[in-house]
């Protein structure tokens, strides 16, 4: 039991300082409400006050953050090869080109489809 001692103890200062940090900013930030606070916020884009119903939303700004975050993942999964790269071996390198290859190919993808196109 002793060994989860100190992950219990980052655990609650990791707690401690999210809940301070809400309680700080509750007492210490302003309290002037507008009428700006309270409309919808999208990614840049102000709503346009529509009487027809709800109109579509470009989703072009959510679609560039999945991407950043598919591309963004492979760094977790190459991290740990950096580290062990020496004790893989061949076998190691193998496995990491192919992954990358993959990446690659979703990357191209992706450009070829015009994903990463702003306009």
């Amino acid at each position: 039991m002793e060994v989860y001692v100190p992950v219990v103890i980052m655990f609650a200062i990791g707690a401690g300082f999210g809940i301070v940090s809400v309680v700080a900013s509750r007492i210490t930030g302003p309290h002037r409400k507008n009428r700006a606070k309270y409309d919808p916020y999208e990614c840049g884009i102000e709503p346009a006050p529509t009487t027809s119903g709800p109109t579509k939303f470009p989703v072009k700004f959510y679609l560039t953050a999945m991407l950043f975050i598919v591309f963004d993942i492979e760094i977790i999964f190459l991290v740990p090869w950096a580290v062990h790269h020496d004790v893989l071996g061949i076998f190691g390198f193998w496995a990491v080109f192919m992954f990358i290859a993959a990446l690659f190919v979703a990357y191209a993808y992706e450009w070829r489809r015009g994903g990463l196109d702003w306009d």
